[in-house]
């Protein structure tokens, strides 16, 4: 993989086995060939200097060669999924500098006045070869995340930061042509990225189905039995709900957990039948950092898992505020070096981009404002972010740490610690609590947490849910949670 661009990997691919089933979704199936004939088709239409494409499409097959034909064209794509608010859509493509957006017909009054490009289900394959303008150094794609001033930004990444990815999945993983990949993800997350990759540049096939199959847990399992899917990437919910069936489709041989905590109990009953990996890695670093298997591995005391050692091609070191390594053992900021930093974040972010460091060798470190230490074997275990703790009755409080304690408690199937702030400013917490049986004791649950916690540390507020809120990326849903509204001691 000495060529360091994403769309010349895929096509090495296409030449070994131009037959070799590519990507299908529940209309269309297109081997490798074909789907290298449909993204020629839609990168005929692109403006011959477009340097950045907005893509707002259904996920399909027709998605997939819309991406290709934005790369092998030179340029980046900047995914957006049709169901965001029209606002954001339109804030992401103006704040990138489309210079068009590729759309599903039914999109195109969300995208007024920028330059479009229709393409739908079942386009027509024509019989157009482009070449390849593509280069190692040049932007593959822009995703956006939320940024702190609530506007969200939009992280730069280039094609030999994905090619170093992939080179480190395959490290790990071996997918090859015996593999299907389930594309589950939403676009605008770095597990789409991954899922799509590590399928095309390893000749794997990528399965999409579509958003109704996704909406049910069932269907979606008989999707991934129907295509005989052996891998999944997600994050931990997913693996949560997985955990609670009564049998895994039997294709299934790898299970990724990304993008949040994996906690040992989301797991306890897919151990045995499927590797599992916790893995770990801003999207600043492109997808992933680290990797844990959990197979045969103990919990930490607070029962989640380690996030494991760094990728191929990859450093990570625990420092503190002067950039000096801590001991092992000791508290410090996760900092990433290697092939997967970015370039960092477009548009006007000078104060955010100072999160990159340029050293005089010309590597550059991602400070992830991650907190984590280092375990004697080596591994390494995630804390939380710098910027979540809260003061309650004077004293440091660390919502994730209150988590979880609650998350432990044998009464508590799935549990979320949310910080507020009453009337005169003043901080308190409130739990959100999915029990494990209908009727549970807030009081024995409360006496549980204070043999763990100090009794400020205990939420104020509990409230019983069926389950907990997530957003279309798979996070939890912080905004949809109800809200307790506490007066001040006016």
């Amino acid at each position: 993989m000495d060529r360091q661009v994403i769309y010349d990997l895929f096509e090495m691919k296409v030449l070994e086995n131009p037959d070799a089933p590519a990507v299908c979704d529940e209309q269309r199936k297109l081997t490798r060939v074909q789907l290298m004939q449909l993204a020629d088709t839609i990168a005929a239409q692109l403006p011959a200097q477009a340097k950045r494409v907005g893509v707002v499409m259904d996920h399909s097959v027709e998605m997939i060669a819309a991406i290709l034909a934005v790369l092998k064209n030179g340029a980046a794509y900047i995914p957006a999924e049709p169901s965001f608010p029209q606002s954001r859509i339109r804030f992401m493509m103006e704040d990138a500098g489309v210079d068009c957006v590729i759309v599903n017909s039914r999109y195109v009054s969300i995208l007024q006045g920028f330059s479009l490009i229709s393409v739908d289900a079942g386009i027509e394959i024509q019989n157009i070869t482009m070449k390849s303008k593509a280069e190692p150094d040049g932007l593959a794609y822009i995703l956006y995340t939320s940024g702190s001033t609530g506007a969200p930004k939009g992280v730069a990444v280039q094609n030999r930061n994905v090619c170093h990815y992939i080179r480190a999945f395959q490290n790990e993983f071996h997918p090859d042509e015996q593999d299907t990949v389930l594309q589950y993800s939403v676009c605008s997350f770095d597990i789409f990225v991954e899922e799509v990759f590590s399928a095309l540049l390893s000749g794997a096939l990528l399965a999409i189905p579509s958003e109704e199959t996704k909406a049910n847990l069932d269907s979606t399992m008989e999707f991934v039995s129907k295509h005989h899917v052996t891998i999944i990437s997600g994050f931990p919910y997913l693996l949560l709900e997985m955990n609670r069936l009564p049998i895994l489709p039997e294709s299934l041989r790898l299970l990724i957990s990304g993008g949040d905590v994996l906690r040992a109990s989301y797991i306890t009953n897919l151990l045995p039948h499927v590797e599992i990996y916790n893995t770990y890695g801003p999207s600043e670093t492109t997808v992933c950092a680290t990797y844990f298997k959990c197979n045969g591995a103990v919990p930490l005391k607070d029962g989640t898992y380690p996030i494991g050692k760094a990728v191929l091609g990859c450093s990570v070191e625990v420092l503190d505020e002067n950039m000096n390594p801590v001991a092992p053992g000791q508290i410090g900021e996760i900092c990433i070096m290697g092939g997967g930093v970015s370039q960092g974040y477009v548009g006007n972010r000078e104060k955010e981009n100072q999160n990159f460091v340029t050293f005089p060798t010309g590597q550059r470190l991602y400070r992830s404002g991650d907190l984590g230490y280092l375990l004697p074997d080596g591994n390494l275990a995630f804390l939380h972010r710098k910027d979540k703790q809260v003061m309650i009755l004077g004293k440091r409080v660390e919502p994730d740490e209150v988590e979880s304690v609650l998350c432990q408690c044998p009464e508590v199937r799935q549990g979320v610690v949310k910080p507020y702030v009453d009337e005169q400013n003043l901080s308190y917490l409130v739990a959100y609590v999915v029990p494990e049986k209908r009727h549970s004791s807030i009081s024995e649950l409360k006496k549980k947490m204070r043999q763990r916690l100090p009794s400020y540390m205990i939420p104020e507020y509990f409230i019983q849910m069926e389950k907990i809120p997530l957003t279309r990326n798979g996070k939890v849903d912080t905004k949809a949670l109800p809200v307790v509204l506490k007066a001040g001691n006016l």
